[in-house]
């Protein structure tokens, strides 16, 4: 399939890449564009911004959790319908999963895609070092094509000339554009990393505006467009989850109601992953435990994803019509699926917040980040996968969770840097878990709720 696309790419994080790709995503959104946005790596608060940049789901492109040979069929999948699909990568260009080479890094990804790559470099503090660092990263993988450069945080004209006159005689990467250096665009931060746009409403969409005024003025649209379309036209078919599901036994015929969490406390989900479900004959009904008092009507088991209930604990804990409805239903044997912020909603307390008391388990904040990927086997049967499951996950959190004196059996085991370790909770009916999955890297799992309705 022929679809324009490149990959915004940086030599290290913070470069900028977050604000220039999202405001690339509006730009063209508001040149008329239809803009599929997508993400390298595990993130869900960057493809947030996305959507708000271009009215469409964010998408991210893992080739850890998903699998590379299923990230260009992902891509396509997620830009059906597009003139164009935006890339921000993650990290610094050649920076992968942790001990395996570049493996899942923007550099890999960007060449299972085929895409062209635009550097975001933060020119803040130097001038003609500028090219010999765009000239290393131009040259250190002959496979990777950078086709261009964007220079952030540019001081003035004469900064600018000083830059572009530097890579010229570098032999050079053509120059996109040249941004200033500005405080007026401001994307809050907190413990881990960015606000969640659904938590910001207006400010973030003013945001977004901004950051596509700034790419805008800056930013040569046309000439990123051609790099865009100079892209080879890709041989894979896009993903499918209907296909996906059909190849394993295809869907219920009792369209089961499967009562998904969202809103500013539960914010982090793959599309995918809702997509799979009702690919496996659910029907997929969002609440929000914040403001709704009852689980959707004819719910019959219910998936907690992540976010950030920490913030959230106090008018969570206040929902206790809400809290009693998922205490019942886990009494009934429904069966409930959760990740991380819904592990903490499913203990008995936050910071001493009541919460549901379904996990005999206690939650705090600490400093401490725990953060990276995980090759983990499911140890017990859950409603979400059989004993000796093999999966890749991600950790993304600063809470602990303490089991009570009678926890259930452990969901993962896994060996990291400091040893075996188990980790979750499990039952025939539960599945609670700090474990991030991508379903579509192992679409079993939806199906094998949903056979369980």
């Amino acid at each position: 399939m022929n679809l324009p696309r490149v990959v915004l790419a940086a030599p290290s994080s913070g470069s900028g890449k977050t604000t220039v790709a999202t405001g690339l995503m509006a730009a063209l959104t508001a040149r008329g564009l239809a803009v599929s946005p997508h993400k390298v790596g595990p993130d869900y608060i960057d493809p947030g911004y996305h959507a708000l940049a271009t009215g469409r789901p964010g998408r991210n492109l893992d080739a850890f959790l998903c699998g590379p040979e299923r990230l260009a069929p992902l891509l396509l999948h997620g830009a059906a319908g597009a003139d164009v699909a935006v890339v921000e990568g993650v990290m610094g260009l050649f920076d992968g999963a942790a001990g395996r080479g570049e493996f899942a890094s923007t550099a890999h990804v960007a060449k299972l895609l085929r895409a062209p790559v635009v550097l975001v470099v933060d020119a803040s503090s130097q001038s003609r070092s500028v090219a010999a660092l765009v000239h290393g990263f131009a040259s250190w993988d002959p496979e990777l094509r950078i086709g261009g450069v964007i220079l952030n945080r540019v001081a003035s004209d004469r900064h600018e000339q000083l830059l572009r006159e530097a890579l010229e005689e570098g032999g050079g990467v053509q120059v996109l554009g040249s941004i200033r250096r500005t405080e007026a665009v401001a994307t809050p931060s907190r413990h881990l990393g960015l606000i969640p746009a659904v938590e910001r409403d207006a400010e973030a969409l003013r945001a977004v505006a901004e950051m596509g005024e700034l790419v805008r003025a800056g930013v040569d649209l046309d000439a990123v467009l051609a790099l865009a379309r100079s892209a080879p036209p890709l041989p894979d078919a896009p993903w499918d989850p209907v296909a996906e599901i059909a190849e394993l036994g295809g869907p219920v015929d009792s369209r089961p109601v499967i009562a998904l969490a969202s809103g500013p406390a539960f914010s982090f989900s793959y599309a995918e992953n809702a997509e799979l479900l009702a690919a496996a004959g659910a029907v997929v009904a969002p609440f929000d435990p914040l403001h709704d008092e009852k689980l959707p009507d004819g719910t019959s088991a219910l998936v907690i994803g992540g976010g950030f209930p920490e913030v959230y604990a106090e008018r969570l804990s206040g929902n206790s019509v809400l809290r009693e409805a998922v205490t019942a239903l886990a009494a009934s044997g429904a069966p409930i699926v959760a990740e991380c912020a819904g592990l903490l909603y499913l203990g008995r307390d936050l910071d001493g917040a009541p919460m549901c008391g379904v996990v005999d388990a206690e939650s705090r904040m600490t400093a401490r980040l725990t953060l990276g990927y995980r090759e983990a086997v499911a140890l017990s049967d859950s409603p979400l996968a059989a004993a000796g499951t093999r999966l890749n996950g991600h950790e993304f959190h600063r809470t602990v969770c303490e089991p009570g004196a009678s926890p259930t059996a452990p969901a993962w085991g896994w060996r990291g840097p400091s040893g075996a370790r188990t980790e979750g909770f499990t039952s025939p009916t539960l599945h609670a878990s700090y474990l991030h999955l991508h379903w579509a890297g192992e679409p079993r799992l939806a199906h094998r709720l949903v056979r369980r309705l």
